[in-house]
């Protein structure tokens, strides 16, 4: 495992207003999730998306074009250090509300984010824990489009 801060693995980016976006494919990120479809993209790859307001513990893995709105940061990541699906996981872990630098609505900022340390293991590693990790969010797709099918 090698020690990095996160600004060594992901350049974090802010997210930009959506209101003059015209009506499209491309999803709109915000703290709670999608809220729209535009058609404009502000980055197309692969990214984590950390909550800047609000619920900050609701990061995101997206991967393909999307927008964020300003609640949300977005991510550019050195893939040559670090799978971004790893990334997302490992960031899941963290409690990230305790890192909360708002008083009334919760915030986090670049510069905390920047300098949170992580432990990094090689690439084929974090490919076989993505690839167990990914297996194991499929079946729960699998379950809960079982389960609503069955409560219809």
């Amino acid at each position: 495992m090698t020690k990095y801060k996160l600004a060594q693995l992901a350049e974090i980016k802010y997210g930009k207003d959506h209101k003059k976006l015209g009506k499209g494919s491309v999803p709109v990120y915000g703290t709670g999730g999608i809220m729209r479809y535009v058609n404009d993209f502000i980055y197309e790859g692969e990214s984590v998306l950390i909550p800047r307001k609000g619920s900050l513990n609701n990061l995101f893995y997206v991967h393909g074009k999307f927008w964020t709105v300003d609640t949300i940061f977005w991510t550019k990541i050195d893939s040559k250090i670090v799978l971004p699906r790893y990334l997302y996981y490992y960031l899941s872990r963290i409690d990230l509300t305790s890192y909360n630098v708002g008083s009334a609505v919760p915030s986090l900022t670049i510069s905390l984010l920047n300098e949170l340390v992580l432990d990094i293991p090689p690439i084929s590693v974090q490919k076989d824990v993505v690839n167990k990790l990914t297996a194991i969010e499929n079946k729960i797709k699998i379950n809960e489009q079982i389960n609503d099918n069955l409560a219809a």
